[in-house]
C-alpha cells in the first residue's frame, strides 16, 4: 500500500450537519462517489450533489422508522475489508469498498441536557453509527473515519496533498474509539437504576484545552467538559489575561462552588491553594471583598476570587491594590473592565451564572490500580440544627453558625472555621489533627489583626465551626481561649458528653449537625 490512501467511496451519515455542504463539495471535487443515508443524503442532494443511497448498495430499504438501514455486510464488508486479503471475498460477494466513513451520532447527550423522558432517551440511542464507526475504526489501514466535523479541515488537508496518511488514519482511528466509548458511557450512566454502584463506569469527557502542564511542570495535563450541562470554570467567557493553568483551573473551581452556597446574597470568596483564606457577605461585593481580605490578607496575595454578583467599579478599585491570579463573576462592569485591564497578568473570568450547588453528579478521583467514585456532597445541613449546651445560641449567633459551617465544607479536613457578622476571621486546613487547625485559624486571626492595627484579634467573639467531630476536648478549648462564643459541629464523638460538658464549663453554646462534610 502507498504512504497515502485517496478514498473512492465515501459513506456520509451525519446529525451535526455543520459544515457538511461544502465539505462534501470538496470531497466530490476530489472525485470521491458519495454514499449517504436519510436526511444526510436529502442535504446533500438539495445542495446539487450526487448521491447514492446506501438502500441501493444494499439493495433493501430503511425500515422501522430508519432503526435498521446501514446493518448490512455490503457496508460492514466494504467497511471492514482488508486489502489484499479481502479481495475475492468481497469480490465474490459484489462488495465495494468504503474507503472514508463519516459519522456523528445521533444527539443523546443533547437528549440528557433537554431532560428527555426514557422514550425519548432511548430513540436517540445510535446503534448503526457505532457500529460503521467502530469497524472502519477498526480497518484503518485502509479506511479513514472521521467523527467530528472539526476534523473536516485536516482531512481536506490530506487530500489535497494526495491521500491520507496511515499516521492519520491510526490517529482518527483512535478519536472514533473515543467517540463510541464516550457516547456508550453516557447511555449507560443514564440507564442506570437503583441505589447500588454501577457494575461498570468511567468518565465521560470532550478536550476542552490541552494546559501549559499540570501542578507542576513537568506534568501534562488537560481539560476536559462533560456531556451534562453545568455552569463551572470551564464554560466561562475569558476577557483578559493569560492561559489558565492546571492549578488555576481547580483554584477558581474551588472560590466559584463555595461562592454558588451564597448565590442567594452578595458574597465574595478567595482562595489560595484550593483553600478558603476568606469568605465574607456584604450589602456591596465591594464591601464583601474588604471583608473578605481582611480574613487572612497574606495568603491571599495571588490568590482566586469569585463573586456571587457583577463586579462594579468600586469592587473592581478594590480587588486591583493586590495582586490576584484569577476573578470570575456573573458579569462585570464595563468600568470595572477597564481597571482590571490595566492589571495584565490577571485573568478575567466572566460566566452567565453561579452553578447550583445541590446539582447531583458523581466525583471520581484516581487511586493505583483503579478509581474511587462518590456522589457530589450536595447538601449542607440535614436536620435541624440541635442545641447541646445549656446556654442555646444568640440569634446573630446561630446566623454565623450557619455561616461558618458552610464555609467549612469547602475547607479541605481537619477544617476549623472562625467566623463573625458573616465574615471568615480564621480559618484553619487540611491539618492531621483538628487541635492544629483550630490554634492555626486563631493565630492567623492574631497576624490579621495586628496588620490591620486592632487592638485584639479578629477571632474575639467570633463563632467556630469543624467539618467532624471534636475527638476530644482540647480543640474546643482551643476556640474557647481564642475569644469564640458558639460552636457548630456535626457531633458523633464517643467522648460528646466530655466535649458538651467542657463548652458548657466555658460559657459556649454548642450545636450539633449530624453531618459532617470531610473533604480531602
Amino acid at each position: 500500500m502507498s504512504a497515502r490512501h485517496m478514498p473512492r467511496r465515501a459513506l456520509l451519515s451525519v446529525s451535526d450537519k455543520n459544515g457538511l455542504i461544502p465539505f462534501a463539495q470538496k470531497l466530490s471535487s476530489h472525485g470521491v462517489v458519495l454514499l449517504s443515508t436519510g436526511g444526510t443524503a436529502k442535504a446533500l442532494r438539495e445542495a446539487g450533489l450526487d448521491v447514492t443511497d446506501v438502500s441501493d448498495v444494499t439493495g433493501f430499504p430503511e425500515i422501522m422508522d430508519g432503526r435498521v438501514k446501514t446493518l448490512h455486510p455490503s457496508v460492514h464488508g466494504g467497511l471492514l475489508g482488508r486489502e489484499g486479503i479481502d479481495d475475492a471475498a468481497m469480490k465474490e460477494h459484489g462488495i465495494a469498498p468504503i474507503d472514508l466513513l463519516v459519522v456523528n451520532l445521533y444527539p443523546f447527550e443533547e437528549s440528557v441536557r433537554k431532560g428527555a423522558d426514557e422514550a425519548g432517551l432511548v430513540e436517540t440511542i445510535d446503534i448503526g453509527g457505532p457500529a460503521m464507526i467502530r469497524a472502519a475504526a477498526k480497518n484503518f489501514e485502509r479506511v479513514c473515519v472521521i467523527t467530528d466535523p472539526e476534523d473536516y479541515v485536516p482531512l481536506l488537508a490530506q487530500l489535497d496533498e494526495g491521500g491520507t496518511t496511515r499516521s492519520f488514519r491510526k490517529q482518527q482511528s483512535s478519536i472514533a474509539y473515543g467517540r463510541t466509548a464516550q457516547y456508550d458511557l453516557l447511555i449507560s450512566q443514564q440507564l442506570h437504576e437503583g441505589e447500588e454502584p454501577p457494575r461498570r463506569t468511567g468518565s465521560v469527557g470532550r478536550l476542552a484545552s490541552t494546559l501549559r502542564y499540570g501542578e507542576n511542570p513537568h506534568q501534562k495535563s488537560a481539560s476536559y467538559t462533560t456531556a451534562e450541562e453545568r455552569i463551572g470554570v470551564l464554560s466561562a467567557e475569558q476577557l483578559q489575561g493569560k492561559e489558565l493553568s492546571y492549578n488555576n483551573l481547580n483554584d477558581t473551581d474551588a472560590a466559584l462552588e463555595l461562592a454558588a452556597e451564597f448565590r442567594d446574597r452578595p458574597a465574595v470568596v478567595i482562595v489560595k491553594h484550593a483553600n478558603p483564606c476568606g469568605v465574607a457577605t456584604g450589602d456591596s461585593i465591594a464591601e464583601a471583598y474588604t471583608r473578605a481580605l481582611r480574613c487572612d490578607p497574606v495568603s491571599a496575595f495571588g490568590g482566586i476570587i469569585a463573586s456571587t454578583r457583577r463586579i462594579d467599579r468600586q469592587a473592581a478599585e478594590e480587588i486591583t491594590k493586590i495582586f490576584t491570579e484569577v476573578v470570575i463573576a456573573p458579569g462585570i462592569d464595563e468600568d470595572a473592565k477597564e481597571l482590571f485591564a490595566k492589571k495584565k497578568n490577571l485573568r478575567l473570568l466572566m460566566i452567565p451564572e453561579l452553578p447550583d450547588p445541590a446539582q447531583p453528579r458523581k466525583i471520581l478521583r484516581p487511586i493505583a490500580g483503579g478509581f474511587l467514585m462518590q456522589d457530589h456532597d450536595t447538601i449542607v445541613f440535614a436536620d435541624e440544627l440541635k442545641v447541646v449546651t445549656k446556654r442555646a445560641p444568640s440569634e446573630k449567633e446561630m446566623a454565623d453558625l450557619r455561616f461558618a459551617f458552610t464555609v467549612a465544607k469547602h475547607v479541605k479536613s481537619n477544617a476549623i472555621v472562625y467566623a463573625k457578622d458573616g465574615a471568615t476571621v480564621g480559618v484553619g486546613a487540611g491539618q492531621m489533627s483538628r487541635l492544629d487547625s483550630s490554634r492555626i485559624a486563631a493565630r492567623k486571626s492574631q497576624d490579621a489583626a495586628e496588620a490591620a492595627g486592632l487592638k485584639e484579634p479578629l477571632v474575639k467573639g467570633s463563632v467556630v465551626a469543624s467539618d467532624a467531630f471534636f475527638p476530644f476536648a482540647d480543640g474546643l478549648l482551643a476556640a474557647a481561649d481564642a475569644g469564640a462564643t458558639a460552636v457548630i459541629q456535626p457531633g458523633g464523638s464517643m467522648r460528646d458528653d466530655e466535649v458538651i460538658a467542657a463548652a458548657d464549663d466555658a460559657g459556649l453554646a454548642m450545636v450539633f449537625t449530624g453531618l459532617r462534610h470531610f473533604r480531602h
